[in-house]
């Protein structure tokens, strides 16, 4: 039975609030679908970082479901939820080889490797070890995801131009992490705690870029959009090289993420 640790007033109050930061992270995208709908055209952009933290959030799904932790649960199945509607539009609106290779995808890592992980830990591992297998795995992931902006944070050095990495959405997404590794960290859930360390950094990091080169030149797109809007990751955050989709519009989401998460991001 899922539950809300009421034991715990403080954590759940950080808990909630990461649930609406990586909740805001999560609907980052809804711009570049807003456009996709509008033009009935994916226009070259990649679908990879929403399969990412598609499969993110169903990790932390799982874990939130062996940990009977609700708010865990709440972000991730509605992190879930809400990627897969994007992959839905992408899907429909592709053209047949990107729309090829989104579905090879999805049956590689959302059904395919996701469905190993549920069903050999379901099979072959009990108790505390199943959880302690699960968390393993969660943090790992989250933890990669939180790595991906560092191709991001190397074009922002190289260019000396913030254009593709908006501050609004980075302080987002460290604010989650922020809230997911406080959440971790007043259950003595070092899965959920651990992976936002480095999401916290990452996330400073591109802030602090961006303070310095927040005046440099702007760089001409090379492709319409290459950044993803999750999260990522999307990570907790515990809920986005994660491509995240570049919009012209400003909304980019360079991770997962999170994500995911997103837990929260990581969605966690």
């Amino acid at each position: 039975m899922l539950v809300i640790r009421i034991e715990n007033p403080l954590a759940t109050g950080v808990g909630l609030i990461g649930n609406v930061l990586s909740f805001l992270v999560i609907l980052a995208p809804l711009p570049t679908f807003y456009r996709v709908y509008k033009k009935k055209s994916t226009e070259g952009f990649h679908s990879t970082p929403y399969v990412v933290a598609l499969f993110s959030a169903m990790l932390w799904f799982y874990y939130a479901l062996l940990t009977t932790d609700v708010l865990l649960f709440t972000i991730n199945a509605l992190g879930s939820v809400i990627e897969s509607i994007y992959l839905v539009m992408y899907i429909a609106y592709a053209h047949k080889k990107a729309r090829a290779f989104t579905l090879k995808l999805i049956l590689l890592l959302d059904v395919g490797f996701y469905g190993c992980v549920v069903l050999i830990t379901v099979l072959f591992l009990r108790g505390r070890l199943r959880v302690k297998i699960m968390g393993w795995i969660c943090a790992s992931f989250a933890t990669a995801v939180f790595i991906a902006p560092l191709s991001i944070i190397r074009q922002v050095i190289r260019t000396k131009s913030v254009e593709f990495m908006p501050f609004t959405l980075s302080l987002f997404l460290t604010l989650s992490a922020v809230a997911w590794f406080c959440y971790g960290l007043m259950l003595k859930d070092s899965y959920i705690a651990l992976p936002n360390v480095v999401g916290v950094l990452f996330g400073l990091a591109q802030m602090l870029l961006y303070f310095i080169y927040m005046n440099g030149k702007k760089e001409t797109p090379v492709s319409e959009i290459t950044d993803q809007d999750k999260n990522p990751a999307t990570l907790a955050n515990p809920n986005a090289d994660i491509e995240m989709n570049k919009e012209s519009i400003g909304v980019t989401t360079p991770e997962v993420e999170s994500s995911m998460s997103v837990a929260g991001k990581n969605e966690a």
